[in-house]
């Protein structure tokens, strides 16, 4: 390995915490196990290893019982944005998905927490590969798009979703809620919409935007 890939290693790690934290709440199904489970070995925080290892027992029906069609806990943005339009919230977050070639094979909607946790997990991922080729100003464009989605997004959803998850027991999904809710930062200001012009003229021929990775699963 050389050196220039070993100085990026922690980021990809990070990427990969929050790739698997959005895995986490996806429904649970034999595919899904091994996943998560190949996931946690490229992860460094111990308390997502445990969560993940938690998950492993985790079945269907449970997960449908609390953040399914009619669960007790709503996993998606819309719910917890009582004064926002959810129709520009989700035509914000298809600017966000489409500027940034984000198309997950995800049975869920696109303000499900699993979604939107995965698209932060995509674009560090994005910002570690324009990092290797040197490329700063996508780089600058994937970290600010990122701190944006963060607080227009993530924000308003991920205090809440831990706090009800919580009140209901301590199982993984509680915990996975909880350490989310501590990498998303607190304010609850509204953050302008995202100008998808801005992110393709400042993507259009950056490095990594023929030759990222493919499509997040």
């Amino acid at each position: 390995m050389s050196e220039q890939m070993r100085d990026r290693m922690p980021g990809i790690a990070h990427a990969a915490e929050w790739r698997l934290l959005g895995l986490l709440f996806e429904r649970p199904h034999d595919a899904w196990r091994g996943e998560v489970a190949a996931l946690a070995h490229e992860v460094g925080d111990s308390e997502i290893r445990m969560v993940a290892a938690a998950a492993q027992d985790a079945t269907e029906g449970m997960y449908m019982a609390v953040l399914g069609p009619g669960g007790v806990v709503s996993p998606r943005e819309v719910t917890y944005c009582s004064f926002e339009d959810p129709g520009r919230i989700l035509a914000d977050l298809a600017g966000f998905y489409e500027a940034f070639g984000f198309h997950p094979h995800a049975e869920d909607p696109p303000d499900h927490v699993a979604v939107e946790a995965g698209f932060v997990g995509y674009l560090l991922l994005k910002e570690e590969y324009a990092r290797l080729h040197d490329d700063q100003a996508a780089v600058e464009i994937s970290a600010n798009a990122r701190r944006r989605f963060l607080e227009t997004h993530l924000s308003p959803l991920a205090g809440a979703f831990a706090e009800r998850l919580s009140a209901g027991g301590s199982d993984y999904l509680a915990q996975a809620a909880l350490l989310l809710a501590a990498r998303v930062p607190t304010t609850t200001a509204s953050a302008p919409a995202f100008d998808q012009t801005e992110a393709f003229s400042g993507c259009g021929g950056c490095t990594f935007a023929d030759e990222s990775p493919e499509d997040e699963r």
